[in-house]
């Protein structure tokens, strides 16, 4: 696993986020300020020790778990010890690998075995949701050999075959309508049977940041959402 860590002493809250397969800090550098300190969790597979700084007192400490990174925050966060105060699944769930909850299997199967460079193209397309979007946001691509993103996403598929039954506390769920990656109706029926998870339902594509200039912008829009 790698880690990226942005600090500025002044700051009393903390932002850390589960990335998603095939991501690295390109992909959310550009939704950090100054006014937070933030810490990325990404290339799940990678062989790096995990090593943070000693943790400050934060007056918050909010988590998000993006697709995949949802259940790599469930699977990992012990293992950090870091203790989040507000906690947020975004387009993905506790169970990844799975043809009712989740990325149905014979679709991760296939990326798994087919792993080129015109299918990983094909694959952040569908994760920014059109090609407009997705030449907007080009200078936020990840910057990921393809041996990478097959070793981790080889090393993540055996890791959801040992699935452990989820057991982490979400207090809310924001899920894209017009997702390309987890299917929606797959997210819906998960996050719709979560009573004690708030489901935040939008109509923007797998990946979504760029609506909102950083992340506290979003966890804002979050903790005030209304129905």
């Amino acid at each position: 696993m790698k880690t990226y860590i942005r600090r500025r002493e002044k700051n009393n809250e903390l932002v850390v986020l589960y990335g998603d397969w095939a991501t690295d800090e390109n992909v959310f550098i550009p939704f950090c300020n100054d006014e937070f300190d933030f810490i990325l969790f990404s290339n799940y597979s990678a062989d790096e020790a995990l090593v943070l700084p000693e943790m400050k007192t934060y007056k918050k400490i909010v988590l998000i778990g993006w697709s995949l990174g949802v259940w790599a925050a469930e699977y990992l966060s012990n293992k950090t010890g870091i203790k989040p105060d507000v906690t947020i699944a975004v387009n993905g769930t506790p169970i990844p690998a799975d043809d009712k909850y989740g990325i149905p299997l014979n679709i991760l199967e296939d990326l798994l075995n087919n792993i080129t460079e015109e299918n990983i193209n094909n694959f952040y397309l569908k994760m920014f949701g059109d090609k407009k979007t997705y030449q907007t946001n080009i200078e936020r691509m990840p910057r990921r050999t393809l041996k990478s993103l097959q070793d981790e996403l080889r090393w993540l598929y055996n890791r959801f075959m040992e699935q452990k039954e989820p057991g982490f506390k979400w207090d809310y769920a924001v899920t894209s309508q017009i997702d390309r990656i987890f299917p929606p109706k797959n997210l819906n029926k998960y996050w719709e049977k979560e009573k004690n998870t708030k489901h935040i339902s939008i109509q923007l594509p797998h990946y979504f940041f760029y609506e909102w200039n950083s992340f506290i912008d979003f966890i804002d829009f979050v903790e005030n959402y209304k129905v």
